[in-house]
């Protein structure tokens, strides 16, 4: 058993705001090297959490003998070529999603993957959330049934500011934009929670605000800032003929909303951003809340749900690390992330023919 975990960190946003401090709540663990494409960005984060090593170049962190787990935290158009060094490197890897820019390059990194001996995950992290074992452990013991429907309302006011500047998540070229940033979290939170996969999907995206200010003047928007998805999933343990409704904005008022509503046979549960989890029965006209754990955010970070649930799931990975283990008990896996993609293919597809596309 590794006495202590080195963490190498490419990216300084999320992982700045959230990856970083869980990481550092969690015993046996360092910082080992932080690095992005800012070299002033790379040192104010390594300044600011006490980390030796700082890098321009993603390269570095990921040679180092003291990082046993690389972190990527970039846009999704640079995962490929990091995985694949990562696994030459013998690096554990927590990947962002989306996992890649396609399913071509998503089988690749699997591929490589597979035949490494290493500890491969995808940061679905919201999957940890204590509510959302509940809930997960309340479907299959029966608590509503066979699942008829499965419903998800996603709706951030923030980028509805046509204000704010125009950077990766903007640019088609990059991997930005609601489908892939979003959507893809929704995906992964259906497939788990039902235990089937998506078998067909009609997408439509729209990019309602189409020019963003760069610099000294004004950059086109080539994103979507709307991705909303009619599902149909496989037949399952838990699902028959069963079908799926997802409305995704980045521009709609007033407040935050992340919530998964799921109905079946017998009843509705619905799981809420922070990961509460409420009940109806079917002769019941309310909801009743199912107590849980909501575990802590992380100070100074707004309360989507998200710092939460990899609070939770950071100290999940360090212990496997330490045990030698490839693998986490209900994380997202490269498979997982590989069968994402095809859903985020398949509904890009969608958008552009205006046809139902099957898995």
């Amino acid at each position: 058993m590794s006495k202590m975990v080195g963490i190498g960190i490419i990216g300084t946003g999320f992982a700045r705001k959230v990856q970083i401090p869980a990481f550092l709540a969690c015993d046996n663990t360092k910082i080992a090297s932080v690095a992005s494409g800012s070299l002033a960005n790379a040192e104010a984060t390594a300044k600011e959490f006490g980390v030796g090593h700082f890098t321009d170049d993603w390269r570095e962190t990921v040679s180092r003998d003291d990082v046993d787990l690389v972190c990527i935290t970039t846009p999704p158009n640079l995962h490929r070529e990091m995985v694949l060094a990562a696994i030459e490197n013998g690096k554990h890897i927590l990947c962002e999603k989306p996992m890649a820019m396609n399913v071509a390059e998503a089988e690749e990194m699997t591929h490589a993957a597979d035949s490494a001996n290493v500890l491969a995950l995808i940061d679905h992290e919201m999957r940890f959330q204590p509510g959302r074992h509940l809930a997960w452990k309340m479907l299959r013991g029966g608590a509503i049934g066979t699942i008829r429907h499965a419903k998800y309302n996603f709706r951030a006011p923030h980028r509805g500011d046509p204000n704010v500047p125009w950077n990766w998540w903007s640019d088609i070229n990059a991997g930005g934009g609601a489908l892939g940033a979003i959507n893809s979290h929704i995906i992964d939170s259906f497939q788990w929670f039902l235990g089937t996969e998506v078998s067909s999907v009609i997408c439509q995206l729209q990019s309602h605000i189409k020019q963003r200010p760069f610099e000294d003047g004004i950059r086109e928007v080539t994103t979507d800032d709307e991705a909303n998805m009619l599902l149909r999933f496989a037949d399952g343990g838990l699902t028959s003929d069963t079908t799926g409704l997802v409305s995704v904005s980045m521009v709609e008022q007033p407040e935050y909303v992340n919530r998964l509503e799921i109905f079946g046979t017998d009843g509705a549960m619905r799981i809420d951003h922070r990961g509460e989890v409420f009940l109806a029965k079917n002769s019941e006209t309310y909801w009743t809340e199912i107590q849980t754990d909501l575990t802590n955010n992380i100070e100074g970070v707004p309360d989507t749900g998200f710092a939460r649930a990899f609070m939770s799931f950071a100290p999940k990975i360090v212990e496997a690390i330490r045990n030698g283990e490839t693998a986490v008990e209900h994380a997202a896996t490269f498979e997982d992330g590989l069968n994402i993609q095809r859903v985020l293919d398949a509904a890009r597809e969608s958008n552009s023919s205006g046809k139902t596309n099957r898995l």
